[in-house]
């Protein structure tokens, strides 16, 4: 009987416990969103900052020594502003945190460096990490006297490297097939990825890396969807501004091999966004934002896929069948069906004419048609073609 008891109390504790935690989730994700929200304008407030010295004839590539100096400037003050902001701190402490950044620019400016001298680089070397105590400070919410405070700082800082480099990892891969697929066209992005992609990117990447850092514990081992959300856009942003190009220059499409490859790759990172993004997302929640961004991804995709299929066709019109151009054309026609329907599924979703459930049920029972492409190129293709 007591036993019984205990069960039972063990159950209504354990039932209550679920429903307080349930009911503590709520204003935890309008928390999550307003730091999101907070995050991502800082990061474009860190881009914007290092391109203003260019509004005075500051450049980047005839002012490395200017940029060498106060990199610092453009990103950290921000990242100390978020903690912040977070933390609650005092006036008084973000006064004294505004002061050291303040000192810091001063003698970072005001001393008559050689340019290409020893002891520039060495400021450009040692002030951030003397101003990395700065945002410790701020992440410690004024606490750093407490060792447990510098501990988790520490961890922080650990774990802000690794997402950094995951980030620019993303990063690398959408400029490479950016820098590819605008090449087809004979378009040279290097001057827009020398001059603003990548500052911009490696400074709004630091604060994005941090807020990653800091919302780890709400994402419960989900890091690859929340990437997948990080990129779509960009990736979405990137073959919009692709298929603008091309219809605005009237370009010619090169199909050449390795397009042919890099399209079909491409096409497999958008499905693959499409897929974490999905995983990631409850199938009971009500269309949202993010939703209006997968639809605009995955338009893209379709567009672009339809580009290269017209591409290759024309290369089969003109040289005839090979190996590379058959599996490429087989890919991108299975590419093209996935997307097409996966495209109507989620307007139909947005619309309120279906549910989530079915979007996902449609990915997850396609997916067999790519491993069977995959075995028929493998088995049968050398047949066809040839051994060489």
């Amino acid at each position: 009987m007591p036993l019984l008891c205990n069960s039972k109390f063990f159950q209504y504790k354990t039932i209550n416990h679920i429903k307080m935690t349930t009911a503590a989730q709520q204003p935890l994700d309008k928390n999550v969103l307003t730091e999101a929200l907070i995050a991502f304008s800082l990061a474009i407030a860190a881009a914007v900052f290092i391109k203003l010295p260019a509004l005075f004839g500051i450049d980047l590539d005839q002012n490395e020594s200017f940029y060498l100096r106060n990199m610092s400037f453009f990103v950290l003050p921000l990242l100390t502003g978020y903690f912040a902001w977070k933390r609650k701190l005092e006036s008084r402490s973000v006064i004294w945190l505004a002061l050291a950044f303040v000192m810091a620019a001063a003698f970072a400016n005001l001393y008559p460096f050689e340019q290409g001298g020893d002891t520039e680089a060495l400021l450009a070397l040692h002030l951030p990490i003397a101003l990395w105590l700065v945002v410790g400070i701020a992440f410690s919410g004024g606490r750093w006297n407490q060792v447990s405070e510098r501990m988790d700082f520490v961890r922080f800082s650990g774990e802000l490297f690794i997402y950094y480099v995951l980030i620019a990892l993303g990063g690398g891969a959408l400029t490479g097939f950016m820098a590819l697929i605008f090449g087809t066209i004979g378009i040279d992005i290097e001057p827009f990825f020398e001059s603003w992609l990548l500052p911009c990117g490696v400074t709004g990447a630091v604060i994005i890396a941090a807020w990653l850092v800091e919302i780890r514990n709400h994402m419960a081992g989900n890091f690859a969807p929340v990437l997948a959300k990080l990129f779509s856009p960009l990736f979405a942003l990137m073959l919009l501004s692709f298929l603008g190009t091309l219809l605005f220059t009237g370009n010619e499409l090169i199909m050449e091999r390795n397009v042919l490859i890099a399209f079909d790759l491409l096409l497999v990172v958008v499905l693959c966004l499409l897929l974490y993004s999905i995983s990631a997302r409850d199938t009971k929640a009500a269309p949202g934002l993010f939703d209006v961004v997968q639809v605009v991804l995955v338009t893209s995709a379709l567009m672009a896929d339809a580009v290269a299929l017209w591409g290759i066709s024309e290369r089969i019109a003109e040289f005839g069948f090979t190996p590379n151009r058959v599996a490429a054309l087989g890919m991108n026609l299975i590419l093209l069906v996935n997307l097409a329907w996966s495209a109507v599924l989620y307007i139909r979703f947005i619309s309120g004419k279906t549910n989530f459930s079915t979007l996902e049920k449609w990915q997850t029972d396609y997916l067999p048609f790519y491993a069977v492409w995959a075995a028929i190129v493998v088995i049968i293709f050398p047949l066809l073609f040839g051994f060489t």
